[in-house]
């Protein structure tokens, strides 16, 4: 196999090109040259996805068997629309990687593979879907964003040469959001640590390693279609996590569970101050039935845990990335909710 992936040189670009490596791919990787060093044995060709002259010169390095393409996250669909039209001629399939965001019952209900995805046009710029003044219903800027990226790609591949990947969130070595370096980080530290919610609530995470060989799992396959990048539900909870946490830093932490009530009383910022807590109904009921079925296989949490401590441990580094310093609740607020539990 031949393939091409736009971006290839953090996290789950990476992870893709270094897996399509391991399986004695030829790997090619499109990307700025500003985030990284792609993996050694990868051909590198430097350019901007969003420059029509950038575009015509990788569609001359082609042909690919498919591309894959993981550097999307914040490109208006229009820009994917220009560069699938310039890589439709020279590779065989498309595999899209996007994002539960694109649901629109997303995070408020259950959702399946079949779910209403929001509206989005495949040509709408970085303006489209953004909120009038004064709004105070859902937040679907992205989603919008992200659900006209996909009908981008669809528009000029087609369904059947088409694979969109939505995955929820998404963990492993290589982070670079800080998601789960902070809980390590905290656990770490030792001593009692605030643990949000309730210990059985149900998560849905996935290890970018595993995303990545299902990308090209789909890469690889003469099948369309869109499948939901989740762990199963009910397999994981919020307290399988922080024990995770807990048992791979072996810093002593104890973890006291604060009810959602008591955290939103105190004004914690759900999702961020306390990394993967929301209280959103349909948040972690993600179904991933089609993804099952076509191979998605998703390795135990803890092993994702235990994996990312040691890459930290290690020296790794993450990419530098405004949304690392989002994440994480402050020891003077955490000292005060810990005071209100009694701990």
């Amino acid at each position: 196999m031949k393939i091409l992936v736009l971006g290839g040189t953090w996290f789950l670009g990476r992870a893709v090109a270094q897996a399509a490596l391991d399986r004695g791919w030829e790997v090619t990787v499109f990307n700025r040259g500003r985030s990284g060093i792609a993996p050694e044995g990868t051909r590198g060709v430097h350019g901007d996805r969003t420059v029509v002259a950038d575009l015509v010169r990788l569609a001359g390095e082609g042909p690919w068997d498919a591309v894959v393409d993981t550097s999307a996250s914040d490109m208006a669909p229009r820009d994917v629309l220009a560069g699938a039209h310039a890589l439709e001629p020279v590779a065989g399939r498309y595999v899209y990687v996007s994002t539960v965001n694109a649901y629109r019952g997303w995070p408020d209900e259950p959702l399946s593979e079949d779910s209403h995805v929001l509206d989005g046009p495949p040509d709408a710029d970085a303006d489209y879907g953004r909120l009038p003044e004064g709004w105070d219903g859902p937040d679907w800027y992205y989603g919008r964003q992200k659900a006209g990226a996909e009908r981008a790609v669809t528009t000029m591949f087609g369904d059947d040469r088409t694979a969109v990947l939505r995955p929820g969130v998404i963990l492993g070595p290589g982070e670079y959001v800080g998601r789960l370096p902070w809980w390590l980080n905290r656990a770490a530290r030792g001593g009692p640590m605030l643990a949000p919610g309730a210990a059985d609530k149900g998560i849905q995470p996935i290890d970018v390693r595993d995303v990545a060989a299902f990308a090209l799992d789909r890469a690889a396959d003469d099948h369309g279609g869109a499948y939901n990048c989740v762990a199963p539900i009910g397999r994981d909870t919020m307290g399988d996590l922080l024990a995770s946490c807990v048992l791979a830093t072996e810093g002593g932490a104890r973890l006291a569970w604060a009810p959602d009530k008591l955290l939103l009383d105190h004004g914690v910022q759900q999702w961020t101050e306390l990394p993967l807590w929301r209280t959103h109904s349909g948040v972690w009921r993600i179904e991933s039935t089609r993804a099952q079925g076509a191979g998605l296989v998703c390795r135990p949490l803890a092993d994702t845990v235990a994996d990312t401590w040691a890459w930290l441990r290690g020296g790794g580094m993450p990419v530098e990335h405004p949304r690392w310093a989002e994440h994480g609740i402050t020891p003077e607020k955490e000292a005060v909710i810990l005071a209100a539990l009694g701990r």
